[in-house]
């Protein structure tokens, strides 16, 4: 996988300045919100695609949003915010041991190909004794995980503190059944020294919208 190339932000033009500032020298700087969605749709929209599966649908949704509203390729390195051209996935996956490995989700504008590569890398990192090498440098990702053992409403993450931990973490939890609709509650967590409530709320709109008309983000390009 060839690595996207990046740019830095101009923060003397950035309206954001103030609050960029202000809130990069907290001691807990991240926040997290969580809400859920109607995934009833998409999970018809999977099976008259006849590719992939619902867990790499949503992943290929939630990581096309994450390029698509900027913030969420933005990174902190030092001083500066680095402007990444393409994020990836990268996603736990759960072992027949009970250990766990990372794949790595590469950025697609189509299901079909997306689906692909995602079921091979996540085929590859099932393989028990693989070794545990998350990558800790590259910041051109999003870190996401699935825990389809319970329906939660509020989520956090292990964190290390430090300038390159401003990557956005997405959370998906139980899918349950009400009446005729199927809900799956979602976690975002952010920096908030680079994007606010409103592009976390962009972002779960955008979802939203994707969810009314999954068959329009399945199609092939």
């Amino acid at each position: 996988m060839t690595l996207p190339t990046a740019t830095f932000l101009d923060l003397e033009q950035w309206p954001r300045r103030a609050a960029f500032e202000f809130f990069r020298g907290f001691d807990i700087p991240c926040f997290n919100l969580c809400t859920r969605l109607d995934v009833s749709r998409l999970r018809r929209a999977v099976k008259e695609a006849g590719v992939g599966s619902m867990s790499l649908a949503y992943h290929f949704i939630a990581i096309r949003l994450a390029n698509d509203i900027a913030p969420f390729r933005y990174r902190l390195q030092g001083d500066r915010v680095r402007v990444h051209e393409l994020v990836h996935g990268s996603t736990t996956v759960l072992r027949d041991d009970d250990s766990f490995g990372f794949a790595t989700l590469e950025h697609q504008r189509d299901f079909a190909k997306f689906s692909l590569q995602g079921a091979s890398a996540i085929a590859s990192a099932r393989q028990c004794g693989t070794p545990f090498e998350p990558n800790k440098d590259e910041t051109a990702t999003v870190h996401m995980t699935t825990l389809p053992w319970l329906h939660f409403s509020s989520y956090s993450n292990a964190r290390q503190w430090g300038v390159h931990d401003s990557i956005p973490k997405i959370a998906f939890g139980r899918i349950d059944a009400e009446g005729e609709r199927l809900w799956m509650p979602i976690s975002v967590e952010v920096h908030h020294a680079l994007m606010d409530g409103l592009h976390v709320g962009r972002f779960v709109e955008g979802f939203e919208a994707a969810l009314q008309e999954p068959q329009v983000w399945l199609a092939k390009v």
